[in-house]
């Protein structure tokens, strides 16, 4: 977990998270903002940092999204 420092004198919180689906990066994506928002308060910004794919039999069977999500933290 990283923490940074606002101009506006908050502080954030950036941790890394990763998002899978079978249907696509966008869906990967997606479910990882959704799952972490279950559990996590003030989500503000998401950065895709890496994209990969899980290819079983010559076949892509999940693609798999990296991103660093920063959080506002309480103050």
């Amino acid at each position: 977990m990283t923490i940074v420092s606002a101009g506006d004198n908050d502080t954030y919180s950036i941790i890394e998270i990763v998002g899978k689906d079978s249907m696509g990066w966008e869906y990967a994506v997606k479910n990882a903002i959704e799952e972490a928002s279950e559990n996590l308060r003030d989500l503000r910004v998401a950065r895709v940092k890496e994209l990969d794919v899980k290819i079983v039999n010559g076949r892509i069977s999940e693609y798999r999204a990296k991103i660093d999500l920063s959080i506002k933290d309480e103050k």
